[in-house]
């Protein structure tokens, strides 16, 4: 993705009652920013190549891995093997294509990087689209208990379809409206080409807005840019939309400007909930051309064995895979990942070392779970979903790592999600004993649960906790952390910026270690099963699963 110690637990205990919290004392029996700091600046460095998947930097990542858990003493998890193959196929289409928009009295060529991005899922050489109507379709949502359906009445088959980012609930801030401000599934992208392929559109443009996605432009460009991969599918992805892309804002006006609309009176338009989708009276035209290659990338699994219970699994997870190197970019080419996700994937070879040393073991087993292909769209995490090394029924619980806050400690811990399963009581419990506070995510619009691994397993009913520090940092306060984490988002999130530091205080990291440890071992101790809560849209499938178990 996407993007976070105390004093330990024994001091609490001594004291019989811990105060606001306080800068981290290291604990040598437990963890070590020392250590953490080295294997981040090692996955981060050069010399693994910005670790996309299929390359020479992946090879170097897995033989790092491999050789860390085997040093701790954990044992492979696949079958006598620390690896679990992930079957991926990689697009590399022409950077030299453009999107062509015609219509009365109206013709504009766009560039792709400034102005359009585009691509294909699709497992094919070459890819066309010619003189395809255009279609606004507001949020492009069709969602029956929201009682919405941007599509009713619309015949979109073979069209392409231009789409706000978002859901409405972030337009107005209206609680009543979708989930209000905090972006519901609907308002991912990934959910808006899904949307779109099952109304039968032949291509679905998002149009891009800083606020209402997340991120700049410029991670857009940088993400969609170069070599792309995927799962390798039976039907070649054939089943999605043959073109998939973004435009940029002023594209997006420009273009809505020739069908008489502005982008202002067509969001407002797609407020209402008797929205009907509007003919834009333009065709869209590209050509993509795409070099192909298949590939086996790699989960990289490490499991220490419950002495009680081994067959049910609690799972640490983070992401080992970025973004490898950009070579038509000048200056610094290679994208090392620092925070995203070398912090992450740093935190779960510390966690293990932790549990390895623990005494008494744990009763459950601990599954130690760094997957590929999280910057390409979840496909590592997407394939143990559906190929998991443990029956989903008797998996415990998933807490992921997924860029870590590297600019010390904090008063707080963010909670993506907050409010969606039991877990949460498990952290609140931890972080009581840091003198910590859980708080609601500080942009909920942007929708962050839906950003990293953990998200796949939730979709299969497994109760995940997605947690880091928060903003309130214990030295200088959350005006200063807000600010620190913005100036990261902005300037280097997903760009070549995004390196390893001297200067980075470890505190948070620490903290969150310790928390993550206190949680994990309460739940290896227990013999209950954590669940969703009832509200939950993944409780249904938690209960079918634990149900077939009984």
């Amino acid at each position: 993705m996407f993007l976070a110690p105390r004093w330990p637990l024994f001091v609490c205990v001594f004291l019989v009652a811990c105060g606001p919290a306080s800068p981290p004392d290291e604990n040598p029996a437990r963890f070590s920013a020392s250590r953490v700091s080295a294997d981040v600046q090692r996955l981060a460095s050069d010399e693994f190549q910005g670790r996309a998947p299929g390359t020479e930097g992946e090879k170097r990542v897995l033989d790092f891995l491999v050789g860390q858990f085997e040093d701790i003493g954990l044992q492979p998890a696949n079958d006598g093997s620390f690896l679990q193959a992930v079957p991926l196929v990689s697009l590399t289409a022409s950077p030299d294509m453009t999107l062509d928009i015609e219509g009365q009295d109206f013709s504009a060529r766009y560039a792709m990087g400034s102005q359009a991005m585009l691509s294909t899922k699709r497992v094919q050489r070459e890819i066309s689209l010619d003189a395809s109507e255009m279609v606004f379709v507001g949020y492009g949502i069709v969602a029956p208990e929201y009682g919405w359906d941007d599509y009713a009445a619309a015949d979109v088959r073979g069209k392409t379809v231009v789409i706000l980012v978002n859901d409405p609930g972030f337009a107005t801030a209206d609680p009543a409206l979708f989930r209000g401000n905090t972006m519901t599934y609907y308002g991912r992208w990934t959910y808006k080409y899904e949307e779109a392929a099952r109304q039968g559109a032949a291509a679905a443009l998002i149009i891009h807005e800083t606020d209402a996605a997340g991120y700049g432009w410029n991670v857009v460009a940088t993400g969609w840019s170069g070599e792309r991969f995927d799962l390798v599918r039976a039907d070649g992805n054939q089943s999605r939309v043959a073109v998939e892309g973004w435009l940029s804002g002023a594209t997006a006006s420009e273009i809505l400007g020739a069908a008489g609309l502005d982008l202002e009176s067509a969001r407002q338009m797609a407020l209402a909930r008797d929205f009907q989708a509007v003919d834009l009276g333009l065709t869209a035209s590209t050509r993509l051309r795409n070099e192909i290659k298949t590939l086996d990338s790699s989960n990289v699994a490490g499991l220490i064995v419950g002495t009680k219970r081994p067959g049910e699994v609690i799972i640490y997870m983070a992401h080992w895979d970025h973004l490898g190197i950009k070579p038509n970019l000048e200056g610094d080419r290679i994208f090392n990942g620092a925070v995203d996700n070398a912090t992450g994937t740093a935190a779960i070879i510390e966690l293990a070392r932790a549990f390895a040393a623990m005494e008494p073991a744990p009763e459950r087993s601990i599954l130690f779970l760094a997957v590929t292909g999280e910057e390409s769209g979840l496909l590592g995490s997407a394939w143990y979903a559906e190929h998991p090394l443990f029956p989903l029924s008797q998996t415990v619980a998933a807490l992921n790592f997924d860029s870590l806050i590297t600019d010390g400690a904090t008063r707080d811990i963010t909670v993506f999600g907050l409010g969606s399963s039991e877990l949460e009581e498990y952290l609140e419990r931890a972080a009581a004993k840091q003198g910590r506070v859980p708080v609601n995510e500080p942009t909920p619009e942007k929708g962050y649960f839906f950003r990293s691994d953990h998200f796949n397993l939730a979709k299969v009913g497994v109760p995940v906790l997605y947690a880091e520090a928060g903003m309130d940092n214990l030295q200088h306060g959350r005006e200063w952390g807000v600010a620190r984490m913005q100036d990261y988002r902005r300037d280097r999130y997903h760009q070549a910026a995004d390196e390893y530091s001297a200067d980075w205080d470890w505190g948070a990291v620490l903290q969150d270690l310790e928390l993550y440890f206190e949680i994990g071992r309460e739940l290896a101790a227990e013999t209950t099963f954590p669940n969703w809560y009832e509200h939950s849209e993944f409780r249904a499938r938690r209960d079918q699963s634990r149900s077939s178990a009984d």
